[in-house]
């Protein structure tokens, strides 16, 4: 997961300053040392670890913050405003040409992650009303139009190509007619590679943004490669200039050395991150909110906005019905599993909960869910309604329909009971973002699975 290494370090190193009701300049120097430790270990570029800590001290010392009545939380306050500046400072959004259609051009290294990154970019641009079209300008890469062909059936968003032409300008250019006669207002160029930064692969860029002047040219890099990403960055932004940064890749990086350093070196931001394989798992890059999850502080807004993407306004209402009633039974508890399965893989939503990270006997495998969906579909609509009806004969027929064990069905049943004590206690509100903002920690410290 990405930051695991270095998010575990900072808060077990942020953990030590929170209750402090006096910090000393030498408690303030050995905190420091130990972050520029984990942000070293993290892989970031040395030169900003060196800036980083230098800033955090001299803001430390130069307002009193040693002096204060909350010492501790103001060095903790300290390091997160300038991790978020280190990260970009503000969300970075893609400028949209109001009439004619805006043109997106995504370079990078072949391997980053370009072609199924154009589709997940388009999907995403899609849910915000645009009308995308997918252009096939890698012409070289065995196979390159039709895996973005693949990608775009998948989404149903057309793509245009032309498999009898290597003149990717003339390809991109005769795009945008394409565009206009079907009223695609996006245009998404999904350009070629190579394994290594070259002279034909840049004057091919450059001749692409000289005839059809993208927009946006968004560089596509995959963080799992370090500093070779932020060298990468540096070397696509000197030759052809880029407008922004899409990191792929980032749910397999553990240290975050790149997303850390990226914005700091070349001075262009990180517009948006790559969390997993699926089309879905793309999401706009928020410096604070990313802050904020590695200093394990949370991050209920993504959570949020996530889950009022995936729950339509009906089946909120019906939840919320549900919980005014406190009826939540399993069958409810089956249309919420799917649902959520919606949003992304259960370890990655709660480890955006604030408080997450200090309870230690909580254990996530996502496989297990897939477990339990089989579990409640192999129960009667009786039993669904009514649990108090699994008796050991029933316990074992369920069993032996689900594929699982009587034991995995009794810890299910335990952890299904736990659920409904919790949702008791969730004060009813508004739909999701109350629900979210009323869940309390104690309610999830005895949750096993």
């Amino acid at each position: 997961m990405a930051f695991e290494g270095l998010s575990s370090k900072l808060q077990s190193i942020t953990n030590k300053f929170k209750g402090k009701v006096r910090v000393t300049e030498a408690d303030l120097k050995d905190m420091l040392r130990e972050v520029k430790l984990a942000l070293l270990e993290a892989d970031v570029n040395y030169k900003i670890v060196k800036e980083f800590i230098a800033v955090i001290q001299e803001k430390a010392l130069g307002q009193d913050v040693l002096k204060s009545l909350t010492p501790g939380q103001q060095v903790i306050k300290i390091v997160k405003d300038e991790l978020v500046e280190l990260l970009g400072g503000t969300e970075s959004k893609i400028t949209f040409l109001p009439n004619a259609p805006t043109v997106i051009m995504l370079i990078g290294l072949q391997g980053s992650g370009k072609t199924t990154t154009a589709g997940k970019l388009a999907n995403v641009l899609r849910k915000q009303g645009k009308k995308p079209l997918l252009v096939a300008c890698d012409v070289y890469r065995p196979a390159a139009i039709k895996q973005l062909q693949v990608v775009g059936k998948q989404l149903n968003i057309p793509v245009f190509s032309d498999e009898t032409s290597k003149n990717v300008v003339n390809i991109a250019k005769r795009s945008i007619d394409e565009a206009i006669k079907k009223l695609n207002d996006v245009i998404i160029l999904d350009t070629a590679g190579r394994l290594q930064i070259d002279e034909d692969l840049m004057q091919e860029l450059q001749n692409i943004k000289q005839n059809v002047r993208p927009q946006e040219i968004l560089l596509v890099v995959d963080s799992m490669t370090g500093q070779d990403a932020v060298n990468v960055a540096t070397t696509f932004n000197e030759k052809v200039g880029i407008d922004g940064i899409i990191l792929t890749k980032l749910d397999g990086d553990t240290r975050g050395g790149a997303a850390l350093s990226v914005k700091k070196v070349t001075g262009k931001p990180i517009k948006y991150i790559a969390t997993g394989e699926k089309l879905s798992d793309i999401e706009p890059f928020h410096p604070d909110r990313m802050a904020s999850r590695i200093l394990g502080m949370g991050d209920v807004l993504s959570i949020i906005e996530k889950a009022e993407e995936s729950f339509s306004e009906e089946e909120a209402k019906k939840m919320e019905e549900q919980l005014r009633k406190q009826s939540f039974d399993l069958n409810d508890y089956l249309a919420q599993l799917r649902q959520v399965k919606k949003m992304g893989s259960f370890s990655s939503l709660l480890k955006m909960i604030p408080g997450m990270n200090q309870l230690k006997n909580i254990k996530v495998d996502d496989k297990e869910f897939d477990k339990i969906e089989a579990i409640i579909c192999s129960m009667t609509t009786g039993e669904r309604r009514n649990p108090k009806l699994l008796n050991a004969s029933r316990r074992k027929r369920i069993a032996n329909g689900s594929g699982t064990s009587v034991q995995e069905i009794n810890r299910f049943m335990t952890s299904f009971e736990t659920t409904q004590k919790m949702m008791k206690k969730i004060k009813s509100g508004k739909g999701m973002r109350n629900m979210m903002k009323n869940l309390n920690m104690n309610d999830l410290k005895d949750f096993k699975m």
